[in-house]
């Protein structure tokens, strides 16, 4: 692996990782009745790579009344 391909590589791991625990931040101080679903499952679900934390954030939290 190059020295760039190596960079890149950090960067997307460290983006992951931001995505991730901004997500999980989120599910754990938001209420249940602000989740669709349960938040067990949207606790895994936003264990899957980058696409976890994004279907989280579009599709996981309710609409702001």
């Amino acid at each position: 692996m190059t020295d760039r391909q190596r960079g890149g590589l950090v960067v997307l791991t460290i983006v992951q990782m931001v995505l991730a625990v901004a997500a999980w931040v989120d599910l754990a101080r938001r209420d249940p009745r602000e989740i669709n679903g349960s938040k067990g499952r949207w606790a895994a679900v936003i264990a899957i790579n980058f696409i976890g934390p994004v279907v989280y954030f579009t599709r996981g939290r309710r609409a702001a009344l």
